[in-house]
């Protein structure tokens, strides 16, 4: 191999295949012409290895622990920026200027409602459905509110859709919430910020004057920075795959939600409290469940520690943690659960064999505490998620349209049955 190419000795031929260099990370290698040269294909489960698409969006480094957004790594923006600059900074490449941002913010603004007809959807559904089956049909519902397609070459349309769908989700959010607790649907208020307007939204009672707390404000404004994008991770891919199609934005972001439902991608924070639920139900010694942890012979692993990206410490913990011990700190909160959590934290950070594995706490254990904390309920953990991870998908679909990328078709090596002849169901 040299600098620029790699060679590719197969069948007595000589091949060369170009590479493809980056600004940081990962080269590839472009086998575009693979197949018509050779008849080979790649085979690559999961896709591990293969680069789908050229994006400048994000970009991490799980070796090191790296995670930046167009560029700034994730530990300044989530000291010194907020959600609303972020969705703005991932959809349009840089940050705003304040004219800039203020327009965004009002042009949001201007779409904080949902039609009547959408609300009754929402009953229909009965109160057992999960959130995200919920949500995920209220998205691709959005369609039929607004179903002109969108023209990629205008700016001005590309932008207003990607606006109307960050202040119509937030509202579907907030519905399937308040859905799963028998609440009545709030409106939006358009004298508050994005985060705001959902915490609002969400946690205001019939019957009590409403309080925002600055310190849940802010946790949930890091959560929501945090999860904002994440590189090509299952729902991300799976948004470009179905907006490859040129699938309009809405279903594409609904299939995206319909990913991260999986317990694989975005139900690990969830798993997180179930697990702490089991030990706490077991009588709490965390001692008896951290050897089963250690014991290879057990199926039971902690959930919320090591990362399958990040090898060392996962840069978003290190940020959420402070937000985690700011929200029980504040709220002084009596659970049993979260006092397990704290434990299993200190004999993760302390233990040397989770030192020497690296298996540290991630991002999923302090957004489940802080989720908990606030009385959320577990199953609405991924609805919370998807609304962080909104802009990040909006980006994403807006990049693949504008660099008019082909419409995604993966390959396969099939190994079933060889030519045969039907036989008739008499003679079978």
């Amino acid at each position: 191999m040299s600098d620029n190419k790699v060679i590719l000795n197969y069948d007595g031929k000589s091949f060369e295949y170009p590479i493809v260099d980056s600004t940081i990370g990962d080269r590839g290698i472009d086998i575009s012409k693979l197949r018509d040269q050779t008849g080979l294909i790649t085979l690559d489960l999961g896709y591990k290895n293969t680069g789908a698409t050229i994006s400048e969006i994000t970009y991490l480094d799980g070796d090191k622990g790296e995670l930046f957004y167009r560029g700034y790594p994730i530990e300044q923006i989530a000291e010194k920026s907020n959600f609303t600059e972020v969705m703005y900074l991932l959809l349009h490449g840089e940050l705003p200027k304040a004219e800039q941002f203020s327009s965004f913010e009002n042009n949001i603004k201007k779409y904080n409602f949902v039609a009547d007809e959408l609300k009754k959807l929402i009953d229909v559904f009965p109160r057992s459905a999960h959130p995200m089956g919920v949500l995920s049909s209220l998205t691709s519902a959005l369609t039929a509110f607004n179903p002109k397609a969108v023209d990629v070459k205008s700016k001005e349309e590309l932008d207003y859709a990607s606006e109307l769908m960050i202040a119509k989700f937030s509202h579907l959010c907030a519905w399937t919430y308040r859905k799963t607790q028998g609440l009545p649907i709030n409106h939006g208020d358009n004298s508050l910020n994005y985060v705001e307007n959902f915490y609002k939204m969400a946690f205001r009672l019939p019957n009590e004057e409403f309080e925002l707390d600055p310190v849940v404000v802010a946790a949930l404004d890091k959560l929501l920075i945090l999860h904002a994008d994440h590189e090509q991770n299952c729902s991300t891919s799976t948004v470009r795959m179905v907006g490859s199609a040129h699938t309009g934005l809405f279903a594409s972001i609904s299939s995206g939600v319909s990913a991260l439902w999986g317990p694989l991608h975005g139900g690990a924070n969830q798993a997180v409290i179930e697990m702490l639920e089991l030990i706490e139900k077991d009588g709490g010694d965390v001692n008896k469940w951290v050897a089963k942890a250690k014991d290879k012979n057990d199926g039971f692993r902690l959930m919320g520690f090591g990362h399958r990206v990040y090898k060392n410490f996962d840069p978003r913990a290190k940020i959420i943690k402070k937000a985690a011990d700011d929200i029980l700190g504040k709220l002084g909160i009596q659970d049993k659960a979260l006092d397990i959590a704290m434990q299993l934290e200190k004999v993760a950070l302390e233990d040397e064999y989770f030192i020497e594995r690296k298996l540290y706490p991630n991002v999923d254990f302090y957004s489940g505490i802080i989720y908990r904390a606030l009385g959320i309920p577990t199953e609405m953990f991924t609805v919370m998620f998807a609304l962080g991870r909104l802009p990040g998908w909006i980006a994403q679909w807006r990049e693949m349209r504008l660099k008019g990328d082909p419409i995604g078709r993966p390959r396969q090596i099939y190994q079933g049955s060889q030519l045969r002849d039907y036989v008739d169901i008499a003679n079978r």
